[in-house]
């Protein structure tokens, strides 16, 4: 069977989604790029906030005009698991739905399927970390995601998905590098480990924590050229991970720590266990141990009881901070978390009206951070081809969330080449150069 697999939210479900694609062409089904031609769909949701929501839904709808063509719809992923009943009902366009803990089950669901049934498949959550050895790359080649656990024991009182996802559960580490080492020998350049907390590698599993660890075994295997960190925890980076980051030439030096805020009033009726001094006090030792570190951070606005107070200490830790990279949404009240039952819930238009009050200040932040740049020479991860120069990532710059550099080369040049850059300009959001020799 032709099936194709639509991937919506972050970068845990295209890990999901290659873990499907490779369980189904190992069952001897095919995965196609073209859904003319596809005898089943796939839509893998996001289910985090509204807009996430309503997103998956419009896709959902959008899809399902392709059931004219024969294909059967099968909706899986965050939203699925966390409406399971109410979507059944409210979209009969779906053939068959599935919750994000029977992934291994697809191709056997698949393959008993009886063309104009409905049905559902939602298992419990296992204790611990389902392995799916089949994998399929689905993007690019030279830059794969790495999930290193799965689920969330956080319970941050905006968040749904430890009720979507479970427990947090470690994968074993055996199992980790084994998974690196196959994607290195496939031709990947750029692992990039994702979790919902990575900092918190190794505490169910082992009884500590074995991020540190765990990047020094990954950086032994040949072939990786950039190890990159995502959902970094404030409290959880120690003084072993910040050296093993330091030492390690593999390793980013790029870390993404999302604070969420910085009132410490704002931060306890979040349920966050960092506070202003602690957070402060981390980027200090990054900058202080890692001078050339670019810092990520995503931050929430309009939380129930943020005053004017409370938002502008957000801007002036901001403005005084001056992260590299920085992203904010505007809270999205979730029903089934903490949050949602709380009183002083701020106005939509206030929660949008500061969002865009942060990104100006952090336009102008940004701008004057690339403008540092100029005249320095960086190693570039080549992506795209224009008509007439490329489009690439410094090891600063995750995919599709963070700049771009632009430039110009005499070589002819392919994605996943590494060169070097000379930054000659500087944008907002990105540096503009030209390709050099180096050495």
């Amino acid at each position: 069977m032709n099936i194709y697999i639509d991937t919506l939210g972050c970068p845990k479900n295209v890990v999901d989604s290659e873990n499907m694609a490779g369980l189904l062409e190992k069952s001897g089904h095919l995965i196609t790029d073209d859904l003319m031609e596809a005898q089943a769909i796939i839509v893998n949701t996001c289910g985090f906030i509204d807009d996430a929501k309503e997103e998956s839904i419009d896709r959902i709808f959008e899809l399902a005009k392709y059931k004219e063509n024969g294909a059967i719809l099968i909706v899986t992923g965050c939203l699925s698991e966390r409406y399971k009943h109410e979507l059944f009902k409210e979209m009969p366009e779906a053939d068959i739905f599935l919750g994000v803990n029977d992934y291994h089950k697809l191709p056997d669901i698949i393959n008993e399927y009886s063309r104009g049934s409905r049905e559902t498949h939602f298992g419990s959550c296992d204790k611990l970390y389902t392995e799916i050895e089949s994998k399929k790359s689905m993007g690019k080649s030279y830059s794969s995601y790495l999930k290193i656990a799965e689920g969330c024991d956080n319970i941050c009182a905006y968040c749904i998905i430890p009720q979507i996802r479970g427990s947090y559960r470690s994968r074993k580490e055996e199992n980790i590098i084994k998974e690196a080492k196959s994607l290195a020998s496939n031709g990947c350049k750029e692992l990039i480990l994702v979790a919902q907390d990575v900092t918190a590698y190794g505490i169910d599993l082992y009884g500590e924590y074995r991020l540190a660890s765990l990047l020094e075994k990954l950086c032994e295997i040949e072939g990786l050229h950039w190890i990159r960190l995502m959902y970094c925890y404030e409290d959880r980076i120690t003084e072993k991970l910040i050296e093993v980051i330091k030492s390690n030439e593999k390793i980013c030096k790029y870390i993404d720590i999302p604070i969420q805020h910085i009132s410490d009033k704002i931060l306890l009726s979040m349920n966050r266990r960092s506070t202003k001094e602690s957070i402060k006090k981390t980027i200090k030792k990054l900058r202080e141990n890692i001078p050339e570190i670019h810092i990520r951070t995503t931050l929430i606005t309009g939380f129930p009881g943020e005053t004017d107070d409370d938002f502008e200490e957000l801007m002036n830790f901001i403005e005084e901070t001056r992260f590299e990279r920085l992203g904010v949404f505007a809270y999205s009240k979730e029903e089934g978390t903490a949050a949602a039952s709380m009183k002083n819930q701020v106005s939509e238009q206030v929660k949008i009206e500061r969002k865009d009050a942060i990104m100006s200040l952090q336009c102008n932040i940004s701008l004057e951070n690339n403008m540092k740049h100029i005249g320095k020479t960086i190693e570039v991860l080549v992506e795209e081809i224009e008509a007439d120069s490329y489009i690439g990532r410094t090891e600063y710059d995750s995919p599709e969330i963070d700049n771009s550099v632009i430039f110009t080369s005499d070589e002819q040049l392919k994605p996943g080449d590494f060169v070097f850059v000379k930054i000659s300009d500087a944008f907002d959001y990105d540096l503009v150069g030209y390709h050099v020799k180096r050495g």
